[in-house]
């Protein structure tokens, strides 16, 4: 059996020790025996990789793994051949080790989909082709598999040709959006890859470009015409892509979503585009759960491909999303199992569990410390500020202000400041708050500072309740 050695500080042992405790007594986990090592540091986030070099034995008695910290910084690579054995990042809090086995255990593979991206540029013909190609760019990294050029009636697309050429030169495949024939033809003469979307009586564009089109019925509720545009496709031996389009709430939603799922009923191998704009750009809401429950609804119908825009300013994210929630969704299909526990890209606004630790727990921590530095927490109770003077709660941070006596410490005080409204954020919405990091959006946000690098020193203290 394995043995695992978890490196820790003096504060976090005790509850180190209680959580491996529980994964004994608990059937199912990985099986191997353990250790807690004190590296000698008071607060176990503050371990860094040479520190470890320096105050841990080598090689470490009885140990076939070694487990840090997950916010220890430096080489934790190169201490696995210091030690001789495999020296690995744990999770940032300790309580987090359960499901952090779990997962190991699981394996689960988030690389793989099965659905494609469709990112439109819906203001083609007002942008530039440099314009174009940085936007697309964009796109692609976001997670983009197709740019799409989205064509505007009545404004006249006259640099089409020249912008479908500009972003195949760069790699990328190129699809045209547009209900003028005229502009599908020029782009598929172009080399646009795809063309949206021609009907059953407009068949015949097909016939004049390779471009692979995709097919919708004259209405959204007339399927006999999606049928016979399918019908006619068939007939040409040509691929295409048929879309019964989404319609938004509350104009046939649900209806559009069982044509989706009779489509599949009446043609089992036909390939599906899924537009999904008119769901997240039409409803005021958070759309990283719309666009996993329309990933979810696109993994169970084997849906080959999604249009998505990023027009409204609360669906800017879209492509981001959508590229996590194919995955998630694919991976619960495959596995099978639900879409819980995979990954939390896509819960940008709660947390499954935002509070590690109880009141309780935090006031047992408080009572150990002895130096003046501030530790920040937060409970289902609120915020917790405390260091040797003393702990202090309450659920605002303004209210905390006057019990810290920073009034003559700028630098400490604009810190603190900062970590306050994130702890309050963090308790309002049901977030996991640590200090010294930003909180964490999921897909909604990418931070590009790195925060350790603002902190003032002398209150720069992390979380104690790491491994």
């Amino acid at each position: 059996m394995e043995h695992i050695v978890f490196l820790t500080g003096h504060l976090a042992e005790a509850s180190l020790q209680r959580v491996l405790q529980s994964l004994d007594s608990t059937a199912g986990e990985q099986p191997f025996t353990w250790q807690t090592h004190d590296v000698g540091v008071q607060v176990a986030a503050l371990m860094t990789a040479d520190m470890i070099r320096r105050r841990v034995p080598a090689p470490l008695p009885g140990a076939d793994r070694i487990l840090v910290p997950g916010r220890c910084r430096g080489d934790v690579e190169g201490l696995s051949a210091h030690f001789g054995v495999p020296v690995q990042r744990g999770p940032d809090e300790l309580k987090d080790l359960p499901q952090h086995f779990r997962r190991a255990a699981q394996a689960v593979d988030l690389s793989q989909h099965r659905t494609r991206i469709f990112a439109e540029i819906t203001d083609a013909p007002r942008l530039s082709v440099a314009e174009i190609v940085e936007r697309a760019r964009a796109l692609v990294a976001d997670g983009a598999d197709v740019i799409d050029l989205g064509g505007l009636p009545a404004t006249p697309f006259g640099h089409l040709a020249e912008s479908v050429q500009a972003l195949k030169a760069e790699g990328w495949q190129v699809s045209v959006d547009s209900q003028d024939t005229n502009e599908l033809l020029t782009g598929g003469r172009a080399g646009a890859d795809y063309l949206l979307s021609l009907r059953a009586d407009t068949l015949w564009v097909a016939d004049e470009v390779a471009s692979t089109p995709i097919l919708i019925p004259r209405e959204p509720a007339d399927v006999a015409s999606l049928d016979a545009a399918i019908a006619g496709m068939r007939a040409r031996g040509r691929p295409f892509l048929a879309d019964p389009i989404l319609d938004p709430i509350p104009y046939g939603f649900t209806s559009s979503i069982v044509r989706y799922h009779a489509l599949r009923q009446r043609h089992p191998d036909v390939a599906i585009m899924m537009g999904t704009g008119n769901l997240s750009e039409l409803t005021e809401a958070d759309t990283s759960g719309l666009h996993a429950l329309l990933l979810g609804i696109c993994a169970e119908l084997d849906v080959a491909a999604v249009l998505t825009t990023q027009v409204s300013l609360h669906a800017r994210r879209a492509v981001r999303e959508v590229d996590a929630a194919r995955r998630i969704m694919h991976a619960a299909a495959t596995l099978p199992a639900l879409p819980k526990g995979l990954s939390p890209l896509l819960a940008t606004v709660h947390e499954r569990h935002p509070w590690p630790d109880t009141p309780e727990e935090i006031a047992a921590t408080a009572a150990q410390v002895r130096d003046p530095n501030f530790r920040i927490q937060v409970s289902q109770r609120g915020l917790h500020v405390y260091n040797r003077d003393g702990l202090r709660e309450s659920t605002e941070a303004f209210a905390l202000w006057p019990q810290l006596g920073l009034q003559g410490d700028g630098g400490h005080a604009f810190y603190m400041g900062v970590e306050l409204a994130r702890a309050e954020i963090a308790f309002q919405l049901g977030k996991r708050y640590v200090q010294d990091r930003p909180l964490d959006w999921g897909v909604a946000w990418q931070p590009t500072v790195d925060n350790e690098q603002c902190a003032p020193g002398p209150t720069r203290v992390k979380r104690d309740t790491d491994v």
